[in-house]
């Protein structure tokens, strides 16, 4: 499996070229039979939710392959934690992972051991990642900011329960929210129909001029 992390690469193709070449070579000398090479042409290695990654772990679970092989270590995962949760998988569900430039092989002492050490980068990389999302919050909330969920906007709401009452269609109530002129900085919420609908739905106001009680089933027709 190779995957370019770059446009410029995935375009030339010399990335990839040198990467299958790698593979085909290693192949060669230990004598595996090769089933598929995937590559995630211009995908960066930060995610773990690649299509090629994907296909090649759906191929390991219908027993189709058992060895993934990579060129490159960040061809895999450019996090610690990325490749040590892919190491993971690859032992409980019973395939190899082999990663060429590093020399790494979960089926291999040296290899567990290397993923051991994998294992503690991983754990102050989740360390580092906390420190800075308290770190930013603690900017945030410096400069003044709220924090935590944002504030439910229950004067719209009741604007949007007070028109339908009063016989409005959910279009209606949509266009009418939609012309309001509001103060300078301050964000427009986009309104739907289904969002108005939930809204009206909520506050037991399902049909126009109509407020419905629980367990009770309205007459008109809603629109």
């Amino acid at each position: 499996m190779g995957a370019d992390h770059t446009d410029e690469q995935a375009q030339s193709g010399a990335g990839l070229d040198a990467q299958r070449a790698a593979i085909l070579s290693e192949s060669i000398r230990r004598g595996w039979t090769i089933v598929r090479i995937i590559e995630d042409a211009g995908l960066s290695g930060k995610t773990m939710s690649r299509p090629g990654l994907e296909e090649a772990i759906t191929m390991f679970r219908a027993g189709e392959a058992d060895i993934l092989v990579a060129a490159k270590l960040d061809r895999i995962s450019r996090s610690a934690l990325g490749f040590l949760q892919l190491a993971k998988q690859s032992q409980t569900e019973g395939w190899q992972l082999r990663v060429l430039d590093a020399d790494l092989d979960t089926s291999t002492p040296m290899g567990r051991f290397a993923i051991g050490i994998l294992a503690l980068v991983a754990e102050l990389e989740r360390d580092l990642i906390a420190q800075r999302t308290k770190d930013a919050l603690a900017a945030r909330k410096a400069k003044g900011m709220k924090l935590g969920r944002p504030v439910r906007d229950t004067k719209t709401r009741g604007r949007i329960v007070a028109l339908r009452a009063s016989g409005a269609t959910y279009q209606e109530i949509v266009e009418t929210l939609a012309s309001d002129v509001l103060p300078e900085g301050q964000p427009r919420k986009v309104w739907s129909i289904s969002s108005v609908r939930n809204v009206c739905k909520a506050a037991g106001c399902n049909t126009r001029g109509i407020r419905v009680r629980a367990g009770s089933s309205p007459s008109p027709v809603e629109s």
